[in-house]
């Protein structure tokens, strides 16, 4: 008789029940995938990875799909080009595609949806045929397959039409440009802001194709026009055609009018200001970002914003901790670095406490602190204020100062930080650094568009802020920019004169005879065209409504020119702030 032995009954160890269970279910994993990608065909799989690619825009992988004789007839450039050209035809903004059909008589059939900005959804399918190269099998391409719902030798073309123009409105609601006329109530405004309509230059005609625009269409080329062309035009309507057929259609809508942040009376009183100089006054609300005002070239026109740009190293050097306030400098007509001398404005003796020698624009001191602070702490400080940043309003220039890397040795990178050297500025952007500071620091999002709701980012140390705010007030107070003062208003402000020439005398060695005339030429008076004349503020100095820049084009000195309008223009948005 045989007899078990209890080795023999007993239970396999629960670790080589679970072993076994995993082993055996990966097994089942693989043999069901070897299933299912044995039943599904090759071109399937092709068509997938050839639609998918199309969905995230990658036109090489789409492209490695294709049979070898089509990928020789067309090149990477030319078959990227095809499918950007059928999108923008289309006005496309996205393509997606459903499951992929089962192969029938040689084609696989694949729904697609077509996205577009003027035709609505466009879902029509793509048909693919194949060719087998060895054991790969890759797709025959025809030109129709650039976009879904061609059929083979069917071209994608369209018809469109704009609606009616929107009318732009000033801040209060009063139009500043409608109609077919784009006619005003208040000419002499409109016409200092609005900008003008025309022929689109060749930069921009990629961009209107793609939004939709017919070939013959007129555009904003300036001014409010510009900036807010793509709001003002609605959406473009029409017929998108595979050949003769209508793959869609759609009517013109027209858009709502746009109200701007433009506020006519100060507007008027900046216009007003300027005169007839070349230049640029910008007027800003600080909390908002809004822009109230915009005369000349305040946010086209580029050039070196002199001593205003101590508000961005006097910000840096106090965030650096290298001086305070009340840090002591010698009183001196001119500094030398590198060997090379930097005179203060007229050669005036200059210096004392920081306080001070902000107050009294000593380059003397400014210079060489600029130097200390180094180029990469001076950019750094500079980009904080929105400088080699894009402002978010069509055709405004970049107010840009080189990377630390490409701005040299110390007299480069202290001519950098009184404003000279390659850094360049407009009025509008030393409007905005004048409007950071106002903010204690938060850097407001600039917007031609009236805006309730604050957009703002903290740049700047908030009491670093309060610190270079009182030392702009001491410029109004007692240094540079007395004739920005406002009775009864605490005006916050820096002058700058940027030197378009070099306005030192020449060196000359007199005769050694005593007798002989002289060959030194007599010193030349200022010539008030060699410098351009700025000025950025904000008011008032406690709870600031309103900020401003000025340029003004070789036209002397900061605080006798400058200063006198940037106060019109204070005074103006004060009253339109109340």
């Amino acid at each position: 008789m045989l007899v078990e032995s209890s080795r023999s009954r007993r239970s396999p160890p629960a670790r080589q029940l679970i072993i076994a269970s995993a082993v055996a279910a990966a097994v089942l994993v693989v043999v069901a995938l070897l299933t299912v990608n044995g039943d599904r065909p090759a071109e399937t799989r092709t068509a997938e990875r050839f639609v998918a690619a199309w969905a995230r825009g990658d036109f090489a992988a789409m492209r490695a799909e294709l049979a070898e004789a089509d990928r020789r007839t067309m090149p990477m450039r030319r078959f990227a080009k095809a499918y950007r050209t059928a999108a923008a035809t289309a006005t496309a903004t996205a393509v997606a595609h459903g499951e992929v059909g089962e192969l029938r008589d040689g084609v696989v059939s694949v729904p697609m949806t077509v996205a577009t900005r003027v035709f609505g959804t466009i879902r029509a399918p793509l048909r693919l045929t194949f060719s087998q190269e060895g054991d790969d099998t890759h797709i025959n391409w025809k030109r129709n397959l650039v976009f879904p719902g061609l059929a083979p030798g069917e071209r994608l073309q369209r018809r469109t039409a704009l609606p009616r123009r929107a009318d732009i409105l000033a801040r209060d609601g009063t139009p500043l440009a409608q109609g077919e006329e784009r006619g005003s109530p208040i000419g002499d405004v409109a016409s200092s802001i609005v900008g003008e309509l025309g022929a689109p230059p060749p930069q921009r005609l990629a961009r209107l194709r793609e939004l939709g625009y017919p070939s013959n269409a007129t555009v904003g080329t300036s001014g409010l026009e510009r900036v807010f062309e793509e709001q003002l035009t609605g959406r473009p309507g029409g017929q998108l055609r595979a050949g003769r057929r209508v793959l869609a259609a759609t009517r013109p809508r027209p858009a709502e009018s746009v109200r701007s942040s433009i506020d006519p009376g100060v507007q008027r009183a900046a216009v007003a200001a300027k005169g007839d100089r070349l230049g640029g006054v910008a007027v800003v609300r600080p909390r908002t970002g809004e822009i109230l005002a915009l005369a000349g070239i305040a946010f086209s026109g580029l050039q070196p914003p002199g001593s205003t740009f101590k508000i961005v190293t006097l910000t840096g050097v106090l965030e650096a901790g290298l001086a305070g306030p009340n840090s002591k400098y010698p009183v001196e007509t001119k500094t030398t670095i590198e060997g090379v001398e930097l005179e203060n404005a007229n050669g005036e003796s200059c210096g004392g406490t920081l306080r001070y020698s902000f107050a009294h624009s000593c380059n003397s001191v400014f210079a060489p602190l600029g130097a200390r602070l180094g180029a990469a702490r001076l950019v750094k400080a500079a980009e904080k204020f929105g400088f080699n940043k894009e402002i978010a309003i069509a055709g405004a220039a970049t107010s840009t100062i080189p990377p630390a890397s490409e701005i040299g040795d110390d007299l480069a990178v202290g001519s950098s930080a009184i404003g000279q050297g390659r850094v360049q500025a407009t009025a509008l952007q030393m409007a905005w650094v004048a409007a950071t500071i106002a903010g204690r620091g938060k850097r407001p999002q600039l917007t031609l568009e009236r805006r309730r709701t604050p957009q703002r980012t903290q740049v700047v140390d908030a009491g670093v802020a309060r610190l270079v705010g009182r030392m702009m007030e001491a410029v109004v107070r007692e240094g540079t920019g007395k004739a920005a003062q406002i009775s009864g208003v605490r005006v916050a402000g820096k002058t700058g004169t940027a030197e378009l020439e070099d306005t030192t005398a020449p060196d000359c060695v007199p005769s050694p005879d005593p007798t002989a005339p002289s060959q030194c030429p007599a010193a030349a008076a200022d010539d008030p065209t060699d410098t351009d004349a700025w000025f950025a503020a904000y008011a008032p100095a406690k709870r600031p409504r309103v900020a401003v820049g000025v340029l003004l084009v070789r036209n002397g000195t900061g605080g006798e020119t400058a200063a006198p309008v940037a106060r019109q223009a204070l005074i103006a948005g004060l009253r339109a702030t109340r």
